[in-house]
Order: structure tokens, then C-alpha cells, then sequence
């Protein structure tokens, strides 16, 4: 189904996020989605994102760690990173970083019999919005415990917490998911009548994230255990 009229909607259901001129795509609108489990479980599925937002009159995008609680997503970095002080900068309201965060997640290559319909599967989260300063410690180390949990659910509880020092060298954002849409591609290539008989392959090769089997550090005692989040893993 199309996504909504950007200018026409304005009641959703709580189920999904309000689309707006800037989550709207301008091609392939059927690809979209607002809907708020399918936003949840991509986000979910990643780990790394790309945060931009512009510098110097200038547009940076940057890769970094995130996870999601609830609503909102966390980012952390030095304190004295660019974005996190850009951030935390004094002005004429409330601190904060427009930024435009994105995640993607390619699951398939598409081959079609013509170069031009070549494509990729893909599942992927584009989220608007103003990232803030996280300030309350409680919501700091929620936050941080949220970021180790989210690459290896179960290992926040089996790490030493951040110490004072390392907290003062930390910072974290916070970017609440209100203007949010999702995009997805699957299925097989779309090739041109006129193509069919065309003595090329056509399909999709699968592409899919496997973990290896962990690899204990060199210092670590012999006679400990792996933990059973990694072999769930």
C-alpha cells in the first residue's frame, strides 16, 4: 500500500508513527513503512547507525554505536568528541543537535538480466529529529548498560560498570523516535518482459550476518567459562 500524504495525514494510529514531509521517500512510497514494530525490530537488529548533522556549514555523518529503549535511542562518545559538544553547546534554548540518523540492513543481492534492475533487499530506519544531553546519572547508566546489552544481551551484568573517571570521559545522546519512518525491498529481481529469454542468471544471493565461535583473550584465566548469552549467540 502507499505511505500516507504527508500533508493530509495527521491522525495515526498509536500502532504507527505520523509521516511527514521529511519521512515521506519521494520514489518507491510503497516501500515504506511508519509502523512502530516494524521501526522497533529493525533498530533492534542493528548495531551500528550513521548520525549526521551538519559542521562548519557542512554535512558530516558519522558511525557509531546505538541502542534503543523504548522510545528513544542512545549514542555515547567522548565527551570530547564534535557531535557530543555540538550537543551540549549553550544557546538560545534548550542544548541540543539536529541530526538525521539512519540504519541499514542489506539481507539479499538482487541480480537481475539487465544492469539497470540490479537491486539489493534491504530493511533500513531513517529517524528526524534533535539529539540531547543525557545529564541525569540514572539515565546515563541505563543508558550505557542498554548500549553493552544491546551487542551482547546479558553482558552489562557481567562487566565491571563505568567507574566515576570513565563516566566524566563518557557522554551520551539521547534521540526520542517521533519522526521516524522504515524502508524495506524484498523479493526477486524485476526484469523487463523483453529480458526473460536472456541467457543470464537471475535471482537473489542471500546475505545474512553469522557469528564465529568467540575468541578468548590471550590474558583470560583458561578455566573460564563462556558465558551462556554468548553461546546463545
Amino acid at each position: 500500500m502507499p505511505a500516507p500524504d504527508a500533508t493530509t495525514a495527521t491522525h495515526t494510529p498509536d500502532s504507527a508513527y505520523a509521516p511527514t514531509d521529511r519521512t515521506v521517500p519521494t520514489r518507491s512510497r510503497e516501500r515504506a513503512s511508519y509502523d512502530r514494530e516494524v521501526v522497533h525490530a529493525i533498530l533492534d537488529d542493528g548495531y551500528v547507525c550513521h548520525l549526521g548533522f551538519i559542521r562548519d556549514g557542512a554535512p558530516v555523518v558519522l558511525p557509531t554505536l546505538y541502542a534503543r529503549v523504548g522510545e528513544r535511542l542512545y549514542l555515547h562518545g567522548s565527551t570530547g568528541a564534535r557531535p557530543l559538544r555540538m550537543a551540549g553547546a549553550p544557546g538560545p534554548e534548550e542544548p541540543g543537535l539536529p541530526v538525521c540518523l539512519t540504519v541499514t540492513h542489506v539481507d539479499g543481492l538482487v541480480l537481475a538480466r539487465s544492469a539497470f534492475h540490479h537491486s539489493i533487499n534491504y530493511r533500513s530506519v531513517v529517524v528526524h529529529g534533535t539529539a540531547r544531553p543525557v545529564t541525569d546519572r540514572a539515565e546515563r547508566t541505563a543508558a550505557l548498560d542498554a548500549l553493552v546489552d544491546h551487542v551482547a544481551p546479558g553482558r552489562a551484568a557481567d562487566s565491571r560498570p563505568a567507574n566515576t573517571k570513565e563516566l566524566a570521559a563518557t557522554a551520551v545522546l539521547r534521540l526520542d523516535l517521533e519522526e521516524v519512518s522504515a524502508k524495506l525491498r524484498t523479493g526477486g529481481p524485476s526484469d523487463d518482459a523483453e529480458d526473460l529469454a536472456l541467457p543470464h542468471w537471475s535471482g537473489v544471493v542471500p546475505v545474512t550476518r553469522v557469528y564465529g565461535t568467540p575468541v578468548p583473550a590471550d590474558d583470560l584465566a583458561p578455566d573460564t567459562p563462556m558465558p551462556d548469552y554468548l553461546t546463545r549467540l
